[in-house]
């Protein structure tokens, strides 16, 4: 197996002693997969991407990306690890007043990089997604598949070696979800592991994938892909 890039073992989140919103949960993920994370809504998807980006914390187990212990990890180091980990989210999450380009650019200018990476890598990003030619522009003026573009980008802009992606194409139509889930492809092909939470059946049997299938919590299911 490829070298591990996420480690799992025994996760749970605990709200009460009779509440939990994952419980048990071990998986492992190698370096530059492509995998999906599926279940009815409240089978506790977006939990787990959100331990895996360090916005919730384990109540039991122990989390691993790329060999850092994340389940212990002290706060003031939550924003370096994030540095390594892009989060693609369902309602995009994009400052209406700042273009696309600035809105892309901004993690990278938290960074304090010089305007001349910055502006190699915005333009890189912008034209890989498809919208270089609406850099100026801001969101209310781009469709729906076009504002997820802008948020794909903007998650890739760090070059992070894992990506996640929560519900992305839940509020597009089918052929836009599809363009998107081809631009997730062509990002795992340049070597980024790629983690999407998604219900739609329809879309990992047209882009099939290791599948992690939750109940209620609990990992019930793993289907491979070869």
């Amino acid at each position: 197996m490829a070298q591990k890039m996420v480690h799992l073992r025994g996760v749970g989140v605990r709200y009460s002693p009779s509440r939990f919103a994952l419980k048990d949960v071990s998986f492992d993920l190698g370096r530059g997969e492509f995998a999906y994370i599926t279940g009815a809504n409240g089978a506790g998807k977006t939990t787990l991407l959100k331990l895996l980006f360090a916005m919730e914390r384990v109540s039991e187990g122990n989390i691993y990306v790329n060999n850092r212990d994340v389940s212990t990890l002290p706060k003031n180091q939550i924003y370096q690890y994030r540095r390594e980990v892009g989060f693609v989210f369902q309602d995009f999450k994009l400052l209406p007043d700042l273009t696309i380009y600035d809105n892309v650019a901004l993690p990278l200018e938290i960074r304090k990089m010089t305007p001349g990476e910055v502006d190699h890598r915005v333009r890189g990003v912008l034209s890989l997604v498809g919208l270089a030619d609406r850099a100026h522009d801001y969101p209310q003026t781009l469709s729906g598949g076009e504002q997820q573009r802008v948020s794909i980008a903007r998650s890739i802009i760090g070059r992070p070696s894992l990506l996640l992606a929560d519900e992305p194409t839940g509020n597009l139509d089918s052929n836009t979800a599809r363009d998107i889930m081809s631009l997730f492809l062509e990002i795992n092909d340049m070597g980024t592991t790629v983690l999407i939470a998604t219900h739609d059946e329809g879309l990992m049997t047209e882009f099939p994938a290791r599948t992690l299938r939750l109940q209620s919590g609990r990992l019930v299911q793993e289907r491979g892909f070869a």
